[in-house]
């Protein structure tokens, strides 16, 4: 009896010190009207408010003492606190999704502009220098101009088959221009097309536009496909639901205070990062890769400048082309002698006029586009808006805690700890996922990431490797897939012009690609970008990797 009597002596003591940490004697009950206040102005019903604080016992999350809440008010709170939370992870995101959203647009316009200012340069110019030999061929360029924009889209198209296909078509139709008289039936137009590598009708031209083409497109659709694929990235992660243990937490974070009668205490900022460093752990653990795309974005840049760069390439296509068409009139003559030496004399075609007609030789020399200024804007803009974004997953706990969860200004006795007014003693814990196994104030099951997160950090990865791969001349959706594994070329070597040959169309569809169709693609484009894009056997591949980094990034005491 004694010790039992001494039990509850104990019992009652520990609740007298409650009370007095509190401030609240047992015996004298507070109102809670400033309770109801801040309960119905977030739209809940009074009905079931207490006028008074009663007893707690049936506090599930918050410490259990005298309390103004009801088990319906804090299963309310915990809902609304996990909402609010959530809205405010939504809102937190929209600033940079709408920063990325600009530049894509920005750029997208820039590079698009540049490409539809070329063929109307062409369209303008070609007709009065070339006469026929332009009327004749004009469905050739336009063809090249389409599929340079289906390239630049993201469309499967290998860029330098595509540029040796219009070439070929090119010349058989100016040399049946060049030569009305005579007949020139396919297999001579095929023996045509052999004689062209060695002969080089256009010069130097097919050879130069195809290594400088290569690297502008590649490099300036890597970049606008990066500016989309962080914007989802964003948008996706942005909408991941937070885990009971979290709702728990920030429960206990926002709304506890006010159940137990001292709703003015604003959260101690390392409580609060500690709750919303476990909260978002899993997105924290973005980090790393998303540095990894910013910086490679902010590198590639570099490759828009200079004779091989995005802006002069791109812009003066048709100067390419007008030089190509030159070189072939120039060498008219030797080149015919030559063909006829390699593939025999074609038979005269009774039906022509009977002499070759005289095509106008008028050279186009048209000056190079000067700079408008626009694109040195564009990336001045964006490498310090990717610069300041780098940080946003780890900075986050720290931006919300101190914009959005009315955190206390500094860690004093008067801040709310969890559990009274008073100063916040844990340590603050470290960033991203394995670093909350001692987290104080969130359970955190280190050993099970979120499977959504994990999707996106791959697609991190993915992006920053084609990036690195346009950096350096290279579509990464076509680099050489030899049994030995080993690369087509460097970026910088591989001159030969039979180096963009070594790669089969058919055989691109199998590689695991980001196809991120830029704004206004119509569904054909779609439907063309989709072919090359990633197949039930790429998307096993890819869940296969991504099981496989994760086993390797578990924890061994698992």
């Amino acid at each position: 009896m004694e010790l039992r009597a001494g039990g509850w002596w104990l019992l009652c003591a520990a609740a007298a010190l409650a009370s007095c940490v509190r401030g609240d004697p047992a015996s004298k009950s507070r109102s809670c009207s400033e309770v109801r206040q801040i309960y119905g102005a977030k739209g809940f019903s009074l009905s079931d408010v207490p006028q008074a604080e009663i007893s707690g016992e049936h506090l599930r999350i918050c410490p259990q003492g005298y309390t103004c809440c009801t088990s319906d008010m804090e299963e309310n709170l915990a809902n609304r606190s996990r909402a609010e939370l959530e809205a405010a992870l939504l809102e937190g995101s929209r600033a940079l999704q709408a920063t990325l959203a600009a530049q894509l647009r920005g750029f997208d316009d820039h590079f698009q502009h540049l490409l539809n200012d070329s063929e109307r340069a062409l369209q303008d110019t070609f007709p009065g220098a070339f006469g026929e030999l332009y009327a004749q061929s004009a469905k050739a360029f336009r063809d090249l101009y389409a599929e340079l924009r289906l390239y630049y889209r993201g469309a499967g198209l290998q860029l330098e088959e595509t540029l040796a296909e219009f070439w070929a078509r090119l010349l058989e139709r100016l040399f049946r221009q060049l030569h009305p008289q005579l007949l020139l039936p396919d297999d001579y137009l095929d023996c045509l097309g052999k004689q062209a590598e060695p002969l080089r009708p256009f010069g130097d031209t097919p050879r130069d536009l195809r290594l400088r083409a290569t690297r502008a497109f590649v490099a300036a659709r890597a970049f606008v496909q990066g500016l989309g694929v962080a914007g989802d990235v964003v948008r996706k992660v942005a909408q991941v639901p937070l885990g009971p243990e979290c709702s728990r937490a920030v429960m206990k974070l926002l709304y506890c205070a006010h159940c137990l009668g001292v709703p003015g205490a604003r959260p101690c900022p390392d409580y609060c990062r500690n709750v919303l460093k476990g909260c978002l752990a899993n997105q924290a653990d973005l980090d790393a890769e998303w540095r990894n795309l910013l910086d490679s974005m902010v590198l590639i840049t570099d490759k828009f400048w200079g004779p091989s760069g995005a802006e002069s390439v791109i812009g003066n296509v048709h100067l390419w082309l007008a030089e190509a068409i030159n070189t072939l009139q120039d060498n008219r003559d030797t080149f015919t002698a030559k063909v006829i030496q390699g593939c025999g004399n074609p038979k005269v075609n009774p039906h022509s006029a009977g002499s070759e007609e005289k095509q106008p030789r008028g050279k186009l020399a048209l000056p190079d586009k000067l700079s408008t200024g626009t694109l040195e804007k564009l990336v001045s803009e964006a490498k310090a808006q990717l610069r300041d974004a780098q940080d946003f997953w780890i900075s986050l706990p720290g931006t919300l805690c101190s914009e959005r969860m009315a955190m206390s200004a500094a860690s004093d006795d008067r801040c709310w700890n969890g559990m009274a007014k008073g100063r916040y003693l844990p340590e603050v814990m470290g960033d991203g996922l394995a670093n909350q196994i001692n987290n104080p104030e969130v359970e955190v099951d280190i050993t099970k990431p979120d499977m959504t997160i994990r999707q996106q950090i791959m697609q991190l990865k993915i992006m920053t490797n084609r990036l690195r791969s346009a950096y350096n001349g290279e579509d990464a959706d076509f680099q050489d897939a030899s049994d030995d594994g080993s690369s087509s070329g460097s970026g910088d070597g591989c001159l030969d012009d039979t180096c963009g040959r070594r790669i089969n169309k058919k055989t691109s569809s199998s590689r695991t690609t980001l196809n991120h169709a830029l704004p206004g693609q119509s569904e054909r484009e779609g439907e063309k970008t989709g072919a090359a894009g990633c197949p039930q056997p790429c998307a096993a591949l890819v869940a296969l990797l991504l099981a496989l980094a994760l086993s390797v990034a578990r924890p061994p005491w698992r």
